[in-house]
């Protein structure tokens, strides 16, 4: 989509792009912030944002963990200044330091999660891609333009030998794939002369990581973009590299012009270029046509106030986490308000209150500027259509509106986002902050940093497990620190009957599925204290339903005893558990539950508040 699509309400061009009569659908990188905001007028610039961003920048295009050192080196910034910075990241959950190396979190996700929901982007156009996927039994993705190159938002990809390595916030150089020519095909006069300037730089688009350098020349992408216009769609023939074949279709917004591309993608050994345009364009064209409709559907409307509604994730933690949460059976389901005769629960505090009460904490190593400049990028996510005033923005973030229009001047300046008049809106390049790596982390990758805090906080192993038909599969696992202990690892199976996790696991099943397991296969006696009875199993499950844990005692294996409690995900379904397993020592099984359930439930909160962020676009299957 070019800037005359965003408008209407479509995805935000990317960086770079800049509304119709503002000098075509592409311009030099950073032009568009000069030209929206009056120049560069250096007072207006965060410098704290902007350093933070480069430090972001920095540890997303590594690859792996960085120390404070290699960031001085990638970013030029003093030693000093890095470690203000990443002091800050700390504290908003967006970087995980052990020992020296530092890494993103999933939590910096909720800046991606903002732009495509502000896209318009909802998750049934993602499950979409993935049924397209099933039905095809091929790759298939949605990409909007960014600049001169490509970015992907959604991907659903077949796992194969020989299967498409691209990331949810990957960039391509335009001329280098098919969506690229549907969007070149839109371009103007100013359009074209801004990618040639940025080829003339960059000749072979080492820019562009996510594939190996090659130089196109210039008549041969503009005849593809030529025939992408008069055919309305196009065809990759090994552009990215030799084997990968691709076939994409506009997705238009409501005048027409290209919002975004979808796309399947194969390979030589599969399909030729030719057949695999005759076999999906058909289905391609249908899928795009309901997509349209999707993307042009009406924002949904806010919940009503005292309803579930999801937290803000980039907030610093002003205190610990509590450690102690209600049972998950007396949490309010989502959209559930609050229980009769009691009050709605109290707003929490804006995301200003919490940096300045974080600052007065923390002195000079909280640089609250720039924790009020991401909450600024994230708070774009309401920005769905045209954009967000600026003073809408300044009452979701509970800045005033001085500071506000600072901190979307510095991350127009950096493309993060732009201006159309009074209205702000995020850009794709937003997705370049740690998405591609971290969308493609597993359930496992994302609770093992927390397995290892829980396990060296309470010295003892910990893991999480899924079920497994009638039986609970170890799916992570972080050792404890005893000489004796427990050692359970990665792909361990155990019955779930008389296990902690399983127990949990079938808690969260409905009652009826719950039974069909237990029946599934007779209890067995494993120890002389291992429950075998259907009636009894089936009361203490019920009972770990209730309160919202479980503990057992030796019934798995004289002197092992676990506790476990569930792990949610965003819908409210028990998709895991957390578990514990000590040796019984002298212990009473009540003393020892007390001990290790503050822990367990503070670990669990952790992962399903990066499992949440980390699903909103992008399915994360469990195993």
């Amino acid at each position: 989509m070019d800037g005359r699509a965003e408008a209407s309400g479509g995805l935000p061009v990317g960086r770079g792009r800049t509304a119709a009569g503002r000098g075509g659908p592409l311009a030099a990188p950073g032009s568009a912030a000069r030209d929206a905001w009056g120049g560069e007028s250096g007072p207006d610039r965060v410098r704290p944002l902007e350093r933070g961003l480069a430090v972001l920048r920095a540890l997303s295009g590594a690859g792996a963990p960085m120390r404070a050192g290699d960031l001085v080196r990638a970013t030029g910034l003093a030693r000093s200044t890095v470690d203000r910075v990443v002091a800050t990241l700390l504290r908003l959950g967006l970087l995980r330091q052990h020992g020296q190396e530092l890494s993103t979190t999933p939590r910096l996700m909720a800046l991606g999660n903002a732009y495509l929901a502000a896209s318009g982007l909802t998750g049934e156009a993602v499950a979409r891609t993935g049924r397209l996927a099933d039905e095809l039994d091929e790759s298939v993705s949605l990409a909007v333009p960014d600049g001169d190159g490509v970015r992907f938002v959604a991907q659903a990809v077949r796992r194969r030998t020989m299967s498409v390595a691209f990331r949810i916030g990957d960039l391509l150089p335009a001329e280098r794939c098919a969506p690229g020519s549907l969007f070149a095909a839109e371009w103007d006069t100013a359009g074209w002369a801004a990618w040639r300037a940025g080829r003339a730089a960059d000749p072979e688009g080492t820019a562009f990581p996510a594939v190996p350098p090659l130089a196109v020349h210039e008549a041969r992408f503009a005849a593809r973009a030529a025939r992408a216009a008069d055919a309305g769609w196009a065809l990759d023939e090994e552009l990215i590299e030799p084997g990968l074949i691709a076939v994409s279709v506009p997705v238009p917004d409501g005048h027409g012009r290209t919002r975004c591309a979808l796309s399947v993608v194969s390979h030589t050994s599969r399909h030729t270029a030719a057949d695999l345009a005759d076999l999906v364009l058909p289905r391609l064209r249908a899928e795009a046509a309901r997509l349209a409709e999707a993307f042009a559907a009406p924002e949904p409307a806010p919940p009503a106030a005292g309803t579930h509604r999801a937290p803000r994730t980039l907030r610093p933690a002003v205190a610990p986490p509590a450690t102690v949460a209600p049972p998950a059976s007396h949490a309010p389901a989502p959209g559930d308000g609050p229980a009769p005769g009691c009050a709605p629960a109290p707003a929490p505090p804006s995301p200003a209150a919490l940096a300045r009460a974080a600052k007065e904490e923390l002195g000079p190593g909280f640089l609250q500027s720039l924790a009020r400049g991401l909450a600024v990028l994230e708070a774009l996510e309401g920005a769905r259509g045209p954009g967000l005033p600026l003073a809408a923005l300044a009452a979701a973030t509970g800045l005033p509106r001085a500071t506000a229009r600072r901190c979307l001047h510095t991350l127009a300046r950096e493309g993060y986002a732009a201006c159309d008049g009074r209205l702000h809106r995020p850009l794709p390049r937003v997705l370049e902050l740690g998405y591609a790596r971290l969308s493609r982390l597993s359930f496992a990758e994302l609770a093992q940093p927390h397995l290892r805090d829980l396990a060296e906080r309470v010295g003892e192993p910990a893991s999480v497990a899924v079920l497994d038909g009638p039986d609970v599969l170890h799916v992570a696992s972080a050792p404890g620190v005893r000489i004796m202990s427990p050692h359970i690892t990665p792909g361990t199976r155990f019955p779930a009957y008389p296990t902690a996790t399983g127990r949990v696991l079938l808690a969260g099943l409905p009652e009826a599925e719950r039974l069909r397991v237990l029946a599934a296969v007779p209890p067995g006696p494993l120890t002389r204290r291992t429950v075998t009875a259907p009636r009894r199993l089936a009361q203490l499950v019920a009972q770990v339903a209730r309160e919202g844990h479980a503990s057992v005692d030796e019934e798995l294996e004289e002197g092992l005893r676990a506790v476990a409690v569930p792990i949610r995900d965003a819908a409210g379904r028990v998709v895991a558990a957390l578990n514990v397993s000590r040796h019984t020592g002298g212990t009473p099984l009540a003393a020892a539950r007390d001990a290790l359930l503050p822990a367990l439930r503070t670990a669990a909160a952790a992962i399903e508040t990066d499992l949440h962020t980390a699903e909103r676009f992008n399915p994360v299957p469990v195993r």
